[in-house]
């Protein structure tokens, strides 16, 4: 059992999920170099040994927020698209569960799919890993008799094309509200349609 500064007792799971989301506010705000574990413990009402009890550095704190992050994210993309009968309808379902994740977790996305997370290795080869998953699903839903490689292409292709979207809806570049299913009609519609002009034996 862990105690926060406020006398607070929270079951060791409880407390490390705690811990992961007030991190991630915190890191996506300031980014990973510019957050200190102190700032991290005291946003999480609770003592830095406290915070060392669940994740031994920092950095362990972030990986590990990554991946609890990308986890949320192909779990949404997953459980979204299993009550769709068609690629059509699964296409644009995990879209909307994409771009619902933008909208509703803004600092998980930023947090996931910042600039400056590639420069590190450790940290890309995390989200490299996300981006895969989320493709090799994606992908799953062409329904084209097409190659592993091609259909490996294809769907880096959507998933790239959403994570383009999804940055210019948390930047509020267009200044409207971001709608997520007008955003995944739209790229559905774009994307499937330019899935059927393609020729298997191209």
């Amino acid at each position: 059992m862990s105690t926060s500064q406020g006398g607070v007792r929270l079951p060791a799971d409880q407390r490390r999920q705690q811990l992961l989301a007030v991190a991630r506010d915190v890191f996506s705000q300031h980014g990973f170099h510019a957050t200190s574990m102190d700032v991290v413990a005291e946003a999480a009402g609770v003592t830095k040994p406290v915070l060392y009890q669940h994740f031994p550095s920092k950095r362990s704190l972030y990986v590990e927020l990554l991946r609890d992050t990308g986890a949320q994210l192909l779990t949404a993309l997953n459980t979204a698209t299993g009550r769709a009968a068609t690629g059509r309808e699964r296409l644009e379902l995990a879209l909307q569960a994409y771009f619902r994740f933008v909208v509703e977790e803004r600092a998980a996305f930023r947090l996931l799919f910042s600039a400056s997370i590639r420069s590190d290795p450790e940290f890309a080869r995390v989200v490299e890993g996300v981006v895969r998953d989320a493709a090799e699903t994606t992908a799953s839903f062409i329904e084209i008799p097409l190659g592993e490689e091609h259909r490996r292409v294809l769907g880096n292709a959507l998933v790239g094309m959403a994570e383009a979207v999804g940055r210019r809806a948390v930047a509020g570049e267009s200044g409207a509200a971001v709608n997520a299913e007008l955003l995944a009609r739209w790229i559905a519609e774009f994307a499937w349609f330019g899935l059927r002009g393609i020729r298997p034996d191209a």
